[in-house]
């Protein structure tokens, strides 16, 4: 089973993203389970969703306490709530921040974090700073937990016309960006 929590504020759009992966699952004949955690939080306070996907059914349904990808939806919450609280070894991190991963201290998570500017993002793709359908190319391509043509399908469906057209292509935007930098990071370690 790959979990996945999703760190960001009220109104970043976390429980859509959680929502958004769990349908693009769906798609490729998967089973998917997407759901919040929050009380009576308003605009701006912190917000974790999360969302399971496996090819059997899934039983479990309390929150992913160890989670194999975290997605970081504002730096600020690195300093305010442990984030990094029960992250599998190994598991991938996707940060959005300008900032690269060592300039935001975060030195010893740099094998298998990244950062992706998906605020710059989506502002440009769509006019508003709503980051969640972005991180979540970026998610894809770090993780390959879903395909970027069924995370794309499944943007598009929840947002129809031009919204969903231009939040799929910031999503492919950061998707192309990470394999990048992946391929970036590998070559990188080839000439050590």
């Amino acid at each position: 089973m790959f979990q996945v929590r999703i760190h960001g504020r009220g109104g970043q759009g976390a429980v859509t993203a959680a929502e958004l992966l769990s349908v693009a699952a769906f798609m490729e004949d998967r089973h998917a389970q997407a759901f919040p955690s929050f009380g009576s939080e308003r605009t701006g306070a912190p917000v974790v969703a999360f969302c399971r996907i496996d090819d059997r059914p899934i039983r479990v349904r309390e929150p992913v306490v160890r989670p194999d990808a975290l997605v970081v939806q504002d730096p600020t919450l690195l300093h305010q709530v442990n984030v990094f609280e029960g992250l599998r070894t190994g598991g991938a991190v996707l940060i959005n921040s300008p900032r690269s991963v060592d300039e935001l201290g975060l030195g010893e998570l740099a094998e298998h974090a990244l950062t992706v500017l998906a605020t710059a993002l989506a502002v440009r793709h769509f006019g508003r700073p709503v980051p969640n359908a972005v991180l979540l190319g970026g998610l894809a391509a770090i993780t390959g937990c879903v395909s970027i043509e069924s995370l794309t399908a499944a943007v598009r469906e929840r947002f129809p016309g031009e919204l969903g057209q231009a939040n799929a292509a910031a999503a492919r935007e950061a998707y192309d960006h990470v394999q990048k930098a992946q391929r970036e990071e590998r070559a990188h370690a080839q000439a050590d």
